[in-house]
């Protein structure tokens, strides 16, 4: 055992050299030792480089030019068919033009009616696009800080995904309040679900309302004094404005809280109370407030003006 097996140095068990029997009969009892794959294979001689003589002149390597990559599009004598190319390129400028008119033509926007100021009345109500532009520069830069409705209950959210752009937020607003659409209906024109027309139009009903809520339209009571017409002289001197009351009807909420606060015993339906004050016959000036639910702020507005 301790002639044929030894340990090395990290602990292993090895044989000892010559232990293991090589010689056998089907060898004639002869140990061959087997040549190396370079001993097996044989190999043409390398070439002799040939050496230049003393007369002999040493030749200098040529230097080959680098290759440029070649432009195409700029040289009439790589491309073959030149005119084909030209077509081609013209064919597609073609496209894109018709592209875009699809779209253009296909996307219910503002830009589609930018041109027609009859198309900018019927769903705006304003005059022409550039009266609608003007009133758009004065609020665009408070769109930035816009609350918007989100799909949560009660819950309002800064950062939310935006499917059009504030402009055509705005022009799909006005086109609910102009021509009365359902929400199914500009949700397919707009190409977005009908609850994100729902979120918009929520938006920017608290968005206007908080903004142009803010400006004081009021005249300032010497101003409405000094252009009263002579038909207030005497007892009705001192009037600084009309007031009219109506009821706007409106569709049935299914809430029971909603229908107790906007259900009307003299129109006997749902109908948006509203208080509207007019000054077109005290001056020259015609004056119109918005209409005000839940609360009257008429003398209000007079005594900070």
């Amino acid at each position: 055992m301790t002639s044929t097996v030894h340990t090395t140095a990290k602990g292993r068990w090895v044989l000892a050299e010559g232990c293991v029997p090589s010689l056998f009969e089907w060898n004639n009892y002869t140990k061959v030792s087997r040549a190396g794959v370079w001993e097996r294979r044989s190999r043409p001689p390398s070439p002799e480089p040939d050496l230049p003589g003393p007369d002999e002149d040493i030749e200098q390597p040529v230097m080959v030019p680098m290759v440029v990559d070649h432009d195409y599009g700029a040289s009439r004598t790589v491309c073959v068919d030149r005119e084909r190319y030209e077509d081609a390129l013209r064919e597609i400028e073609a496209l894109k033009e018709q592209l875009q008119t699809f779209h253009l033509h296909h996307s219910f926007g503002l830009k589609r009616f930018a041109s027609s100021p009859e198309d900018i009345r019927f769903y705006t109500r304003f005059p022409s696009y550039e009266h609608l532009m003007v009133f758009w520069n004065l609020i665009e830069a408070a769109t930035a800080k816009t609350v918007r409705v989100t799909r949560a209950k009660k819950t309002y959210a800064t950062t939310t995904t935006i499917k059009l752009l504030p402009i055509d937020e705005l022009f799909l607003f006005l086109t609910y309040l102009s021509t009365g659409c359902t929400q199914r209906e500009l949700g397919h024109r707009f190409n977005i679900h009908r609850a994100t027309v729902s979120r918009i139009i929520m938006t920017w009903a608290n968005f206007l309302y908080s903004l142009l809520g803010s400006v004081c339209v009021w005249m300032s009571p010497a101003a409405v004094k000094a252009s009263l017409p002579h038909d207030f002289d005497g007892s009705y001197s001192d009037t600084q404005v009309v007031l009219d009351c109506t009821e706007l009807r409106c569709q049935t909420p299914s809430s029971l809280l909603l229908q107790s606060e906007v259900f009307s015993n003299y129109k006997s339906h749902c109908t948006f109370k509203a208080m509207v004050c007019w000054c077109r016959l005290l001056c020259q000036h015609s004056l119109r407030v918005p209409c005000v639910t839940g609360r009257c702020f008429v003398s209000q507005g007079l005594h900070h003006s």
